[in-house]
């Protein structure tokens, strides 16, 4: 082991590890690892100030990351995140109410409509190419749509 790391206060590595997970946080965000950050952030502020042994740091980090995360499941329940847009990554949610040209004639409740300069698979009732309908909602990849 490195001669730094041996003689590395104690105070110090929590304070790395609570910037380390911080960061972690960014790279794959969850709202979690932000929360055992702040914990050793804490951990690291009160071995700096008070001299304590390992184990009792251990200790505080354990309960200060139960409180922070029970804590902050309890205030994201009653204060939930809420977005303007309810379809923000769901492509076809977006399309909903959206009028399409079928390309490909939909026969036996399957078929292919335009959609902006690509194509969709589509299902509903049979209709000709050339036949507007309108996507009422989505499956998957797939729009469901109604003659318009």
């Amino acid at each position: 082991m490195p001669e730094w790391l041996t003689n590395m206060e104690p105070h110090w590595a929590w304070l790395s590890l609570g910037v380390l997970l911080a960061a972690a946080e960014i790279v794959a965000p969850g709202f979690f690892l932000i929360w055992l950050g702040a914990a050793a952030i804490a951990t690291g502020a009160i071995a700096w100030v008070v001299p304590l042994t390992v184990p009792v740091q251990l200790g505080i980090f354990a309960i200060l990351s139960f409180v922070a995360l029970y804590g902050a499941r309890r205030w994201l329940k009653s204060n939930p995140i809420t977005t303007t847009d309810p379809h923000l990554n769901q492509r076809g949610g977006r399309l909903i109410g959206e009028v399409l040209t079928v390309t490909k004639a939909i026969e036996d409740g399957r078929g292919r409509a335009k959609v902006g300069d690509g194509e969709w698979p589509v299902r509903g009732p049979d209709v000709a190419e050339g036949s507007k309908v309108r996507v009422v909602s989505a499956d998957g990849g797939v729009l469901v749509v109604e003659a318009a």
